[in-house]
């Protein structure tokens, strides 16, 4: 069976980037259902009640490639803001793009005793290959507080293997968009500098 791994973030986008983020895995989920795929869900760190800014999204199923291949890219969403009702802005936007795991034998940058396993039934979209064993996989990143579920594989230690090379991928994302966030801050610190807010002035 083919499990395509996809990354959806809002970046460093307003509230309203996460509510798309919300609504575009329960758009996800649907159509996966209706092309007989299973979507697995791992949330960002720190979600709150509009959601999280980012998830890795796993779609398991013959249609899986098809699908992401349709979603990866930049998308639109368009709706006033609930949250700020006086907002003018009605155009939000959330990025998708396939996710390439940390290769098997890479080192793991994680520290073995930040992470909690826990077993669980295996299941997909059903028929022979269907998997009825506790061989998933659910792993908690205690610092980070992420958390990954990992099914594809039918022995529970590859599942284990798998849910690490998840967590990693998150984790580096979300190093990525701090740095990101980091440059951002020093662009603004530049242009405030151009634009003034001297405490001296000289004339030459």
């Amino acid at each position: 069976m083919s499990a395509i791994d996809l990354l959806i973030t809002s970046g460093n986008g307003p509230v309203e980037c996460r509510i798309a983020v919300s609504a575009l895995l329960r758009i996800l989920e649907d159509e996966a259902k209706q092309q007989g795929c299973v979507v697995h869900v791992n949330l960002g760190p720190m979600p709150d009640h509009h959601g999280a800014k980012s998830a890795i999204v796993t779609i398991e199923g013959e249609a899986a490639q098809r699908i992401a291949t349709g979603y990866c890219g930049t998308i639109r969403f368009t709706f006033k803001s609930g949250v700020r009702p006086g907002h003018k802005r009605q155009n939000w936007y959330v990025a998708v793009r396939r996710i390439d795991l940390p290769a098997e034998g890479v080192a793991v940058t994680i520290d073995p005793a930040d992470l909690q396993f826990e077993t669980l039934r295996a299941g997909g979209p059903g028929g022979q290959h269907q998997n009825t064993t506790d061989s998933a996989v659910r792993a908690l990143h205690r610092p980070s507080g992420l958390v990954v579920t990992a099914r594809d594989e039918r022995s529970q230690h590859r599942n284990k293997a798998l849910a690490i090379r998840r967590l990693q991928a998150m984790l580096q994302d979300i190093e990525a968009e701090k740095q990101e966030a980091a440059k951002a801050g020093r662009f603004i610190a530049n242009r405030t500098i151009e634009r003034g807010n001297e405490v001296k002035a000289f004339k030459l």
